[in-house]
């Protein structure tokens, strides 16, 4: 086995588009949109809306990786280092289901789906920090982009230093040697 299943292929680089548009949009957009802009509610629906789809697109790939054969784990020839990027996977997987977690229940304890989704005709908070989860949101947010730096930045160190391939495993294509 050389490479990943293609649905976890596909999943991958589908998640990593989602995932990194709603971080940049999240941090970039809402944050600096006022709750007061009519603005604000097309921007959380479409946040929303990602951040639902990211979440069952997670389990999704959760559940394809626990089912599917897969190559075998990376050796860098460090016992440490094969066992820190086995704990980035989970980290990262632990992070974005987190991620999602914290911001459904941001948006429900702010009431947000019956005004963005239902189209309830009640402004939106005033702020949005004095909720509990919307506090952990942001600090998942920090901690999942340090993680998607070191994934990123260990898939490049594979890939360009050590000269390994590793980036043909989570690539489309015969999934066997010959």
């Amino acid at each position: 086995m050389t490479r990943y299943h293609p649905i976890l292929v596909s999943l991958h680089w589908l998640l990593a588009a989602i995932v990194l548009g709603g971080l940049i949009m999240g941090a970039n957009v809402l944050a600096e949109t006022a709750n007061d802009d009519p603005f604000k509610i097309i921007s959380l629906r479409m946040h929303m809306s990602m951040g639902i789809a990211i979440l069952v697109l997670m389990l999704l790939r959760l559940a394809t990786r626990l089912f599917t054969a897969r190559p075998p784990e990376a050796d860098i020839g460090n016992a440490f280092l094969n066992r820190l990027g086995g704990w980035m996977h989970w980290a990262l997987y632990l992070a974005v289901i987190a991620m999602c977690v914290s911001g459904l229940a941001t948006a429900n304890m702010a009431g947000l789906p019956a005004i963005v989704f239902g189209g309830v005709e009640t402004p939106l908070p005033a702020d949005f920090s004095d909720l509990p989860p919307r506090a952990a949101h942001g600090i998942i947010a920090t901690v999942l982009w340090l993680l998607i730096l070191g994934h990123a930045g260990a898939a490049m160190f594979h890939q360009f230093i050590r000269g390994d391939n590793l980036l043909s495993r989570m690539w489309f294509g015969n999934r066997t040697r010959n």
